[in-house]
């Protein structure tokens, strides 16, 4: 994984309830296309999931 995938996985470690694109983005500092596209590279790789458009670690 990247950088930004791996800040990414740590940022949604430390919530709960998941976390919107924006809400990501801003705690990344990135822009929400750049945290797009990194979302669909994590998702494909189930690491990720998504309900709701909230962002969460999968539970495998």
């Amino acid at each position: 994984m990247g950088k930004l995938e791996n800040l990414i996985v740590s940022t949604l470690g430390s919530s709960d309830e998941g976390l919107t694109l924006a809400e990501i983005a801003e705690k990344v500092g990135q822009s929400e296309k750049k945290v797009y596209q990194a979302l669909r590279k994590l998702f494909k790789k189930n690491i990720i999931d998504s309900e709701n458009r909230r962002y969460k670690l999968s539970n495998q």
